[in-house]
């Protein structure tokens, strides 16, 4: 930390310089500014630990982020949130429901990041069951109603464990219009599995949401080759050349 003319940084220049370390994944510049926030006493601040714990999550250094947050006197949602995602992007399900479990201690209100957070835990855990707990939870014990990034986490849950038809109805149910990322989860699954057939559905809603996209076309072109579907997969060739969309790099349907 520079100090200019016997300026210090307080724990508002603290806080508010440690989210521009976490968002280019700067951790010598965070540990830095940790490092002064001890020093000066500031590693107490409810804003400036909040930052610490955003930051180490962010940079995938979630022992850190645990070591902040487990010597926080007081914590808000937005700390609670970033230790849930930090736990939920690494496969630690059981941690990261731990923790939302203890924010009815600190009186902290779960928002719709909170289940964001919750859902992507239990999708990239596999807990199908637990998934379902959570999104009604959201909807009837904290009145909080679904957005497209929580569709999106059901979707990718549901197809990660091969329950595709279970993700399509919850799409073909939902009271807004899917986007490119509920869709994409459900062509990712499709991918997984090597369900030709709702492939098909999933590319033509991305391709209507994004025409110059070629991402869900090359994706749809290379199942069809998996398949043996040779003939189609030159047909959606021969229609990403007429719509003269270019191929992007990696994307590959060529018969060897």
């Amino acid at each position: 930390m520079v100090e200019v003319a016997q300026i210090r940084p307080s724990s508002a220049t603290i806080s508010s310089l440690l989210p521009a370390s976490a968002n280019v994944l700067n951790l010598r510049r965070g540990k830095e500014m940790h490092g002064y926030a001890i020093v000066n006493g500031f590693e107490a601040d409810l804003f400036v630990s909040s930052s610490l714990v955003d930051l180490y999550s962010k940079c995938v250094v979630i022992s850190d982020a645990d070591k902040v947050f487990d010597h926080m006197l007081v914590k808000n949602t937005v700390s609670f949130n970033s230790m849930i995602f930090a736990h939920a992007n690494h496969g630690r399900c059981e941690k990261a429901i731990k923790i939302f479990f203890q924010m009815k201690i600190y009186d902290s209100v779960p928002d719709h990041l909170t289940f964001t957070a919750i859902l992507t835990a239990c999708s990239h855990a596999g807990k199908v069951k637990l998934g379902k707990y959570f999104f009604r939870f959201m909807q009837e014990g904290h009145q909080i109603v679904p957005r497209l990034e929580h569709y999106a986490c059901m979707v990718d849950l549901f197809g990660r464990a091969g329950n595709l038809f279970e993700a399509y109805d919850l799409i073909n149910g939902m009271s807004m219009q899917p986007d490119f990322f509920v869709w994409g989860a459900l062509l990712g699954a499709c991918e997984l599995h090597g369900d030709v057939e709702l492939s098909q559905i999933a590319a033509r809603h991305l391709g209507e949401l994004e025409p110059e996209s070629t991402g869900s076309l090359c994706l749809l072109a290379s199942l069809m080759v998996s398949a043996g579907r040779l003939g189609d997969a030159e047909k959606i060739k021969k229609a990403m050349k007429k719509k003269k969309l270019r191929r992007y790099l990696g994307c590959c349907w060529t018969q060897q």
